[in-house]
């Protein structure tokens, strides 16, 4: 299963992202903004989404606004 940024890039564990777009996050008060760089992801059983920590959490990130880094 191939995973790609939305430049089209191969994603693959352990690379670091860039969000691209400000993203609020669902339940809580936390909005990650453009440009936030997420390390060190995780791939999961979907190709449309990537975990990562970011804003001091572990959260699961729809590809499609990310690029790498």
């Amino acid at each position: 299963m191939d995973v790609k940024d939305s430049n089209g890039n191969l994603l693959a564990e352990g690379d670091s992202v860039t969000l691209i777009k400000d993203l609020k996050v669902k339940g809580s008060s936390l909005t990650l903004k453009r440009g936030t760089v997420v390390k060190n992801i995780r791939l999961t059983n979907s190709a449309a989404e990537v975990e990562g920590r970011a804003g001091g959490s572990t959260m699961v990130l729809k590809t499609e606004f990310l690029k790498k880094a």
